[in-house]
């Protein structure tokens, strides 16, 4: 599935103004938006790098519980067939322990659906490999 039509699917992101994070332009303000969302992240994920959690550099497109060199997922999030792209960071990113039971990840989720909208949109062009990142093992 093309970035485009999997940014498409949350929330309406293209009728905000924002595209897929295949080159097209995107809402600098919802941008703004999203990375201050991903302060809250940051306490247990970086784009570059591992911490208690996996980076996140590469997300977009990747099996969960596949990032290089990360050895700390459970059981459930490595069986859960989930491919990472805008709708399961949707459904995950709202309530992880109910749309994975048995994940690692305790956080209680992103509830209000724009500041996900606008984390996903942030992230879908902060994690881009080679672009916007490198990925570390």
């Amino acid at each position: 599935m093309s970035c485009a039509l999997a940014r498409a699917c949350v929330l309406g992101l293209l009728a905000l103004g924002a595209t897929g994070a295949a080159g097209a332009a995107t809402d600098p303000a919802a941008l703004r938006r999203g990375e201050a969302v991903y302060a809250r992240c940051a306490a247990c994920h970086a784009i570059e790098g591992h911490r208690t959690g996996p980076q996140h550099c590469g997300l977009f497109g990747r099996l969960a519980g596949t990032a290089p060199g990360f050895e700390g997922y459970s059981k459930a999030l490595k069986q859960s067939h989930i491919t990472w792209d805008a709708r399961t960071l949707d459904l995950f990113l709202q309530n992880p322990t109910k749309a994975v039971p048995g994940t690692a990840m305790g956080y209680a989720g992103v509830k209000d659906p724009q500041e996900r909208a606008d984390l996903i949109a942030w992230m879908a062009e902060a994690t881009r490999p080679g672009e916007a990142c490198r990925p570390r093992p």
